[in-house]
Parts: structure tokens; sequence; C-alpha cells
């Protein structure tokens, strides 16, 4: 079989919590481990995509609409659906380790640096796609 799911690699999560949200794979484990036997994948994901924001909306405000609200979660393949897009993430690599599960403030300090880098791609411009809605 191919495998075709490889970081970079933007998904659509189907199941759970955030079922419908996108998500980019950090790390892909097609194997498993003795733990998880079956092939996973760490994702890194738009959990609240920033609202519109208009001309007449003041600094304030623009700034409030703009924030984004990640999450960062362990993912079988079977729940998730593989998009035609990439993300270019060499940042966000760097902030999610393996031990990065095992205790939630480790957790919520990847959660902010990865917030500050989604946000900071969004106010650039790039990849507008990846943080709208789904419409289906």
């Amino acid at each position: 079989m191919v495998k075709f799911i490889k970081a970079g690699k933007v998904v659509v999560i189907l199941q759970g919590r955030y079922a419908g949200k996108k998500a980019v794979v950090v790390r892909n484990h097609d194997e498993g481990t003795k733990d998880r036997p079956y092939g996973y994948a760490v994702v890194a994901g738009v959990e609240r995509s920033p609202l519109k924001v208009t001309k007449a909306m003041g600094k304030k405000k623009t700034a409030k609409r703009s924030k984004v609200k990640p999450f960062v979660k362990i993912i079988n393949y079977n729940h998730m659906m593989p998009t035609r897009y990439g993300l270019e993430l060499e940042q966000i690599k760097g902030t999610i380790s393996a031990d990065t599960f095992k205790e939630p403030t480790q957790r919520e300090n990847s959660k902010k640096v990865i917030k500050k880098l989604f946000e900071e791609r969004y106010q650039t411009g790039k990849n507008k796609w990846f943080f709208s809605k789904l419409r289906f």
C-alpha cells in the first residue's frame, strides 16, 4: 500500500470532538507502536477559525476576530480524510515531541506556540483556505 499521509499533508478529521475540522499532519506512524498498534498521526489543527473582518472595524475588534484556537491530537488513520493540499510546517515539528502528550502542561505550551504560528500565518495571508470553515 502506498503511504500518502505524510508530514505536512492537510487532513479533515472525521470522528470525535474535532469532526469536520481541518488539521495538518505533524508526525506520522504508519506501523503504530506497542501501546498504539494501529497507524496513527500526530496532528495540529484549527478548532475555532478566525471570523470575518471588515474595513469599518477598529484595530481592537480586528485583533479579537483574527484569533485562532488550535488543537493538538493523536488520531487514527481511519478517522481522518487526506486532502490534496499540503502545508509547510518546519516550526511546528519542533514544538511537538513524543512526551508532549504525557503531561498536560506540555500540551498547553505546544498549543500556545502553534497558536502563535497559525495566527502569524493567517495575518500574512498564507493558506487562507486552511483557516476558513468547512462548508458542507
